[in-house]
């Protein structure tokens, strides 16, 4: 029972007893002492000593412990609060390194005066006394609120840590619980979150749609899934968020007897099991887009009550055997793949009437009606997924119309559907009308036959050049903000010429290559040289703008720099 109790029920215990120990015979004080130590986690010497000093000396008589002066007084105080505004209100930590440098700024213009003692006291304060000295100021200055740590914090300390290799094989029951945000690209405003509980030692995969992340709804969640698990739950693991780490899951779920674990912050891994069913049957049946609204969540529940029944019986799944490392070199080993279904029957644990309600269950599933099931939920979904709930019953896929409407006519499509690559509803993008754009008159087409000949003059002319030469001539049109305008015309022109160069003279021919600058001898490649030298093109037309542009018989155009 040693150090499980308070320091002052270890003085009240001591009280109680003082009396008594100090009028009884020797051998009652034995028997006393053994029970204070036993008590209190003492040792016997220190019991004596503490009964003895208790039992002769009374408060305010001689000998009684005295109380340590104050070092530190009001002067002290103000003088550290000074300290504290001049230094931008900094931790004790980084005020005890700032004092030796503030104090004497703060003296040289008169803002604080100190005797020699007192200086010396503050030069040799500790960041602990400051700390202690300024709690009253502080909480002044943050207008009258103390600052206190989280209440979810002091929970998330008391619920232990559970780690990847401490599951050790566990009995059917115990699960890994997550959630997966259906946000889209944002998480501002309310969308629906989804609850996944992974059964460790079978695979058995439960998902839950919730409309918000609150502690009330984890745990009708966690109560509903218990309806659907074969077996009872045993015990749960967590992740460190705070719809899970509060004053509501906690307790309930030790209330219903079943073990609180969770994971360590920013260790994933800690949850590889449930980790990997967030990807492979939330984020394949459900996509990254963002739902929202009652009526996507009653969908996404019958989504999920289908996909459930799939994926637990007839979805096979691996599971890690043993991970040993050689070196840099990982090396792991899996056990054959095995559904849920299989597990649980194989599993010694499981008791015969579980395994027979589920070969019953089994035998009665049609895998293709599930399937069904699945992609029309699925279609009904895509629908409303990136749009707000309000509208999505006013839209409709193409998909939608074409669905199958029994699982006999579904069965049929199968086989074509991974021809036709046909995505998920819920992973398909609403496609927009292309409007089509009238091109706009641009300043530069007077102009074209003008730059054309800049450029079969001096190939090697900017943009900026160029529209220096135009602003020249007509300084009321051209500026220096019509600079991209040419740099796009350079552009094209640039790229036909290249197109042109490489269609016309085959990389591979020898003859010609010998005859193109940027040859690398031997190796068969022909290229431009670096943009110092120019490229010699044929005759043709390049098009900018959706026009087509004669660009000459003998200009020499540079792929752009």
């Amino acid at each position: 029972m040693a150090g499980k109790i308070s320091m002052g029920a270890r003085r009240e215990v001591m009280s109680a007893v003082m009396e008594r120990y100090r009028s009884t015979t020797r051998a009652e004080k034995g028997r006393i002492l053994d029970a204070l130590c036993a008590t209190t986690g003492w040792h016997r010497k220190h019991a004596v000593r503490a009964l003895r000093r208790r039992a002769t000396v009374g408060p305010g008589e001689v000998g009684a412990p005295q109380e340590r002066k104050r070092r530190y007084g009001a002067t002290i105080k103000d003088a550290l609060t000074a300290l504290w505004e001049a230094s931008d209100r900094v931790c004790g930590k980084r005020l005890k390194v700032m004092i030796p440098i503030l104090l004497p700024a703060l003296e040289q213009h008169g803002r604080l005066r100190l005797g020699q003692a007192d200086r010396d006291r503050v030069l040799a304060i500790s960041a602990a006394t400051i700390d202690r000295l300024l709690v009253d100021v502080k909480i002044a200055a943050s207008g009258g609120r103390r600052r206190r740590a989280g209440f979810y914090s002091a929970i998330r300390r008391e619920v232990p840590i559970r780690t990847f290799n401490d599951w050790n094989s566990p009995l059917p029951g115990f699960c890994e619980v997550d959630m997966v945000a259906h946000g889209g690209t944002s998480v501002a405003g309310s969308f629906i979150q989804t609850l996944t509980m992974v059964d460790v030692a079978t695979g058995w995969t439960e998902c839950l749609p919730l409309l918000t992340r609150e502690g009330s709804l984890v745990v009708e969640a966690i109560n509903r899934a218990q309806s659907l698990f074969p077996w009872l739950l045993r015990g749960v693991d967590f992740d460190n968020d705070s719809a899970f780490m509060n004053d509501v899951v906690v307790p309930w779920c030790r209330e219903q007897k079943l073990e609180v674990t969770r994971s360590r912050a920013y260790k994933k891994n800690d949850q590889a099991f449930v980790e990997q069913k967030n990807g492979a049957v939330v984020r394949r049946l459900m996509g990254y887009g963002r739902f929202d609204g009652i009526e996507t969540a009653r969908v996404m529940g019958r989504l999920y009550a289908a996909a459930r029944l799939y994926v637990n019986f007839f979805q096979p799944s691996f599971k890690l055997k043993e991970k040993r490392r050689e070196g840099a070199k990982v090396i792991k080993r899996y056990h054959p793949p095995l559904t849920p279904y299989e597990r649980a029957l194989a599993h010694p644990k499981v008791t015969a009437a579980v395994k027979k309600r589920l070969r019953d269950q089994y035998r009665s599933l049609d895998p293709v009606a599930l399937l069904a099931e699945i992609r029309a939920t699925q279609d009904e979904l895509g629908n409303r997924v990136d749009r707000r709930a309000g509208q999505a019953r006013g839209l409709q896929c193409a998909s939608t119309s074409t669905a199958p409407a029994t699982a006999a006519s579904f069965a049929k499509t199968l086989g074509k559907t991974a021809t036709a690559g046909e995505p998920r509803a819920t992973h398909r993008r609403t496609r927009r009308p292309y409007k089509t754009r009238v091109r706009m008159p641009s300043k530069l087409d007077p102009h074209i036959a003008t730059i054309q000949a800049w450029l079969a003059a001096q190939p090697q002319l900017t943009a900026l050049a160029i529209v220096g030469r135009l602003s020249e001539k007509h300084p009321e049109e051209f500026g220096t903000r019509q600079h991209s305008i040419v740099q796009r015309l350079l552009r094209a022109l640039r790229r036909k010429a290249a197109e042109q160069l490489v269609a016309q003279r085959p990389l591979g021919d020898a003859t010609t290559a010998s005859q193109l600058p940027g040859v690398v001898d031997g190796s068969g490649y022909v290229g431009p040289d670096p943009p110092t030298a120019p490229l010699v093109e044929q005759a043709g037309k390049a098009t900018w703008r959706g026009r087509s542009i004669d660009i000459g018989s003998s200009s020499a155009i540079a792929p752009s720099g």
